[in-house]
């Protein structure tokens, strides 16, 4: 699975993103009772999966509707708060949709400017000279895979562990970016990337790349 793609200029402003985990299908599940088999805790905004499992619901996914009405934030549609609604036996039987919500422009933003430094730092601690900085930065829930280009522009990406080809696809993102966006004579360099070619076929690519991973899966199992 891709998480999200992300493409950041040398001075580490974010150019581009793009989301994908939000376009995947969420989980709707009816607890008939309370409690119920997942720790959630209000977290940056959202009412997370905090520990537990229950279906295809994991650590890391919001709740994004109660009993099929959407949410925003932390409340309801009637501004009743999400976690008093699960926390009282009198709700039950309650159906909770599980999704993975768009990080906020703020966080993205955040994400950008870290990694930039990370990446940075990286580089500057390599016991070998002349470092490139992180290719590949692998934590227990997901991977990030970035290529820097010669001029200092980043392409990474956050993927699970399930996902191969990662290098291919960054460079074949890189292709994309040379082909659609910087060979509009109207692009200004280092700015945001506002090119619907370039938004097309990045996605059909990511389409195409998933459902060969997903093929390999299957025929692995």
């Amino acid at each position: 699975m891709i998480y999200s793609v992300y493409i950041i200029n040398k001075a580490g402003g974010r150019i581009y993103d793009e989301d994908f985990a939000s376009n995947k299908p969420e989980e709707e599940i009816t607890f008939p009772s309370y409690p119920i088999p997942l720790v959630l805790t209000a977290d940056t905004g959202k009412v997370l999966v905090k520990f537990g499992a229950s279906g295809n619901v994991k650590p890391g996914m919001s709740v994004i509707a109660v009993n099929r009405q959407p949410v925003t934030g932390l409340y309801t549609g009637n501004d009743q708060p999400i976690l008093e609604i699960i926390n009282d036996p009198a709700s039950y039987p309650l159906s909770l949709t599980f999704g993975r919500t768009k990080a906020s422009a703020n966080e993205k933003l955040m994400l950008a400017s870290i990694f930039h430094s990370l990446f940075a730092i990286a580089a500057k601690i390599s016991p070998v000279e002349q470092s490139s900085g992180i290719k590949e930065l692998r934590t227990e829930k997901f991977t990030l895979n970035c290529f820097q280009t010669i001029t200092g522009v980043k392409f990474f990406m956050i993927v699970d562990h399930k996902q191969t080809g990662c290098d291919h696809l960054l460079h074949r993102i890189y292709e994309l970016y040379t082909d659609y966006v910087l060979k509009n004579p109207f692009y200004p360099i280092d700015m945001p990337i506002r090119c619907e070619l370039f938004d097309q076929n990045l996605r059909k690519v990511i389409e195409q790349v998933e459902r060969t991973t997903a093929y390999n899966s299957e025929r692995l199992s």
